[in-house]
């Protein structure tokens, strides 16, 4: 293993050091762990995301004006634990309620939990949103229900633009529902990452294999499938977004008058001719933008001949797994209110346009 970095024991606490000389707007705690916009605007819900570390830019790249006001990293692939949740709670909340957006991952799913009780035992209003757009998997030793993954970087885009135009936590919560609804992602890996503590990548692929489906943590995917060449392996996961019939979700959301715990369940909605997309090409880590290009031109083209519309589009590593040498692609379906939102402007380290 070679990676530039000093001792696996501290590699986040030091690349929080980093972010902090980097960018003196943010206010970057460690102990606990959190990032959160230093200077705060109008009162506004805020909203705060996170997970384990090892997906740079995400989460705290994006902790700025138009996104998120708080970000809290885990350990490399380790959920965050309650207290840095909380804590950047009390600290982001200025009096119009707390939304977590929550990537859909056992341990992240129970310590936002936590977290939201903590909370509202404070007398604070939150909400909790589930993310679950990969449409490799059903559930998988991490999840009950889909993982997770990129969809969440667009959601945080069009939540923080929501925030800023005052809408109130319930509102911002249905949003967020509708997003989660709207989602497809998938992605596939040539090479496995190495996480420092380990030392060693996390699974083999032969040179002529492909992990078809994998998550954003190394978990295994669909199948293990032969390289062929980009446009082969861009139809295949593209006919996996293109196939996957709406379904039932079912998610618990806090009910902040009767201080508890309900279900609610829904079915998400289909990508049909005459739609309006916003696409993410993402590298998972290793992979060159040049080749996510070729990645995107592809997309392009199968949606075209679905009678789909790509209005925005994001190219370029955004939600990476390490040095992973791999891509995903996210479709979400969006309507007006959606893309208006979506070109507000946003002033964060990775993401910034209209400031």
């Amino acid at each position: 293993m070679k990676k530039m970095i000093n001792h696996v024991d501290n590699v986040v606490r030091e690349q929080l050091e980093g972010i902090a000389k980097a960018h003196p707007e943010l206010q970057v705690n460690l102990d606990p762990f959190y990032i959160r916009r230093k200077i705060r605007g109008k009162p506004k819900v805020a909203l705060i995301s996170g997970g384990g570390s090892g997906h740079e830019p995400m989460h705290g790249g994006y902790v700025g004006y138009g996104m998120l006001d708080g970000a809290c990293p885990g350990e490399m692939f380790t959920s965050p634990t309650p207290d840095q949740m909380y804590e950047c709670g009390q600290q982001v909340n200025s009096g119009k309620g707390v939304l977590f957006l929550v990537k859909n991952y056992t341990g992240d799913v129970l310590n936002f939990e936590t977290a939201v009780e903590l909370l509202h035992g404070d007398g604070i209003k939150v909400q909790a949103a589930l993310i679950d757009d990969d449409v490799a998997v059903k559930d998988s030793l991490y999840t009950a229900g889909r993982r997770g993954v990129a969809a969440t970087v667009l959601a945080e885009k069009i939540l923080g633009a929501a925030t800023e135009e005052g809408y109130t936590l319930e509102q911002c919560t249905k949003l967020a529902k509708r997003i989660a609804n709207r989602s497809r992602s998938i992605g596939i890996a040539l090479s496995a990452c190495t996480v420092p503590a380990v030392g060693k990548p996390g699974f083999d692929l032969a040179d002529n294999e492909i992990e078809f489906g994998i998550g954003i943590h190394g978990e295994p995917g669909i199948r293990r499938a032969p390289f062929t060449d980009s446009d082969t392996v861009t139809t295949e996961m593209m006919a996996e977004i293109f196939d996957n019939a709406p379904y039932q979700r079912t998610v618990r959301h806090w009910n902040n008058d009767a201080g508890e715990w309900q279900e609610e369940s829904w079915t998400t909605e289909s990508l049909d001719r005459g739609d309006k997309v916003i696409v993410l090409v993402n590298s998972l880590g290793g992979t060159p933008l040049s080749e996510l290009y070729c990645v995107f031109r592809k997309v392009a083209e199968l949606l075209e001949q679905q009678g789909i519309t790509i209005k925005r589009n994001l190219v370029g590593a955004y939600c990476t797994s390490l040095d992973m040498q791999g891509v995903s692609i996210t479709v979400l379906n969006v309507d007006d209110e959606m893309l208006s939102l979506w070109d507000r402007p946003v002033n964060t380290p990775a993401l910034r346009w209209g400031c």
